[in-house]
């Protein structure tokens, strides 16, 4: 859903192409408690940064884990949230608090749950 996708820029009107391309651990990079999620926005590298405690909070509220293909998820519904409402121009880095991480998991979550129309 959020790993390769398109967004309209809300300043521009310009429609980008996002793509996911790595998931780093940045405690080793640069010693924050944190996965910082990395995505090219046309070619342009743009970082996530998601909050460990978000995990804990996660696990805490539900009994389950947030994955890694799930914190890809969540990076890129972020990210194209930034963009089609005007915060994601021109930044290479956001970081997210803990509420803001939970906030984009329970939109997923929804979006997974809800039934799928097919039209013929």
């Amino acid at each position: 859903m959020f790993t390769d996708f398109k967004a309209t820029d809300h300043w521009t009107k310009k429609q980008v192409h996002v793509l996911y391309q790595a998931l780093i651990v940045a405690i080793a990079t640069r010693h924050a408690d944190a996965v910082d999620i990395k995505f090219l926005v046309d070619g342009r590298p743009v970082w996530v940064a998601l909050p460990l405690p978000a995990w804990t909070e996660y696990h805490q509220r539900t009994g389950q884990m947030i994955t890694d293909p799930l914190a890809k998820e969540i990076a890129g519904r972020f990210l194209k949230t930034a963009l089609e409402s005007g915060e994601g121009l021109g930044r290479e880095m956001y970081a997210l608090t803990v509420p803001e991480t939970l906030k984009h998991l329970d939109a997923i979550a929804a979006q997974l749950e809800s039934p799928v129309v097919a039209f013929h």
